[in-house]
């Protein structure tokens, strides 16, 4: 990135298109405080994960959250045009079959998704000291039968009340829900689990690991986990770790670099 340049992208030294084209080319797995809403907020920030997640792990699959999507907002629009008298109700039932279809496939990948993921966060979030940690999907496909039956309240509210569009994944450990029942620390440890589950998962498939970007990650992990991230980010593949002070590494670092106001410095680990 150069100031008044567009952005500019190389692969193993060869120039892409488009900077874009890197979203594709190279699996990144971002920490930042701000991504605790993934255990902590609503059900959205979660379904946005995982499906980033099925993305990752099956590419051809990649465009299946979007076209159930879709489908989702043209029968929604079919309820308050019937809703509103401006077309009959024969005119949903199209889009109920394809929402249908389309939601039993979304829910079958999420399931298959977290089948890959949960065996490994459940490991790496015990070696950090967050026992008994898993992962429940909370949903069922929705059925043409279950939308025929709520037919009479989704025209009355204008919106499709059943589907995976309204499904969370619930982060457990010892079967508290860590969005209303864990600390900050659990929701924090929690988190890198699932970054690091989902850093395996994507090098077993492709073969290459993804780059991990872990910002602020170190300020609140006592030494031992600090040690323990360390070990386990080593062995995944390429990390950029920031911190507010050098002496918080728990390993020397294959490069270090000092940001200043204006300027990026190179230091001796």
């Amino acid at each position: 990135m150069r100031r008044g340049e567009g952005k500019r992208a190389r692969l193993n030294g060869s120039p892409l298109r488009a900077a874009e084209q890197l979203r594709t080319l190279v699996s990144t797995l971002v920490f930042t405080p701000d991504r605790l809403g993934v255990v902590k907020g609503p059900p959205a920030s979660r379904r946005a994960y995982f499906d980033r997640a099925l993305a990752r792990l099956a590419p051809p699959r990649a465009a299946l959250p979007a076209e159930y999507g879709a489908a989702v907002a043209q029968r929604n629009a079919a309820l308050r045009r019937a809703a509103g008298g401006y077309a009959g109700r024969d005119a949903i039932e199209p889009w109920s079959e394809r929402v249908a279809e389309l939601g039993a496939q979304l829910v079958r990948a999420r399931l298959e998704t977290l089948v890959q993921l949960g065996p490994a966060f459940a490991a790496r979030a015990e070696e950090l000291g967050l026992e008994g940690a898993s992962l429940c999907y909370e949903g069922e496909p929705p059925t043409r039968e279950a939308l025929a039956a709520a037919l009479e309240r989704d025209v009355e509210r204008g919106a499709t009340s059943l589907g995976p569009h309204l499904d969370d994944v619930v982060l457990m450990a010892r079967h508290r829900d860590l969005r209303s029942f864990g600390s900050q620390g659990e929701q924090r440890l929690a988190l890198l689990a699932l970054l690091l589950a989902e850093a395996e998962a994507i090098a077993g498939r492709t073969g290459v690991p993804p780059l991990l970007l872990l910002d602020d990650v170190l300020s609140e992990l006592d030494p031992d986990r600090r040690r323990i991230l360390a070990a386990r980010v080593g062995s995944v593949g390429q990390a950029l770790v920031t911190a507010t002070d050098a002496a918080m590494l728990p390993a020397v670092p294959d490069h270090l670099l000092e940001v200043r106001p204006g300027s990026v410095l190179e230091i001796a680990a």
